[in-house]
């Protein structure tokens, strides 16, 4: 497999009705590409907290916030992936792929909250 450049197909990953967009630093500088694609979306993706060997204190306490809201989507998406093993999905058809992702979403949603629906009693 080729190695490719990191870039990112905005085209592809907005559509344009987007209420907010994250991001991590590799995201970072990319706004106005981001407004032209998502003029009505807030961009949340991580600034520069360090210039010039100062630390902004402030600004680094935003991107802790803003990244402990894409760690929780992106542990859920770890569960789907390494739990149940949706890595690589043969074509079967829309509605039977759709039907997977969706009761593996499900179970998803179950694994994570094992703990809190069984208490003292399971794992």
């Amino acid at each position: 497999m080729a190695e490719m450049e990191r870039v990112v197909p905005w085209g592809e990953l907005l559509h344009g009705d987007e209420t907010r967009v994250w991001g991590d630093q590799a995201y970072r500088g990319q706004g106005e590409t981001i407004r032209k694609h998502a003029p009505k979306a807030t961009d949340f993706t991580n600034r520069r907290y360090r210039l010039r060997g100062v630390v902004d204190e402030v600004e680094r306490a935003r991107n802790r916030t803003k990244s402990r809201v894409r760690a929780k989507v992106e542990h859920a998406i770890g569960v789907i992936k390494r739990v149940f093993g949706f890595v690589r999905l043969r074509y079967r058809g829309l509605e039977k792929n759709a039907n997977r992702l969706f009761v593996t979403c499900a179970l998803a949603n179950l694994f994570m909250a094992r703990h809190r629906l069984l208490g003292d009693r399971g794992a």
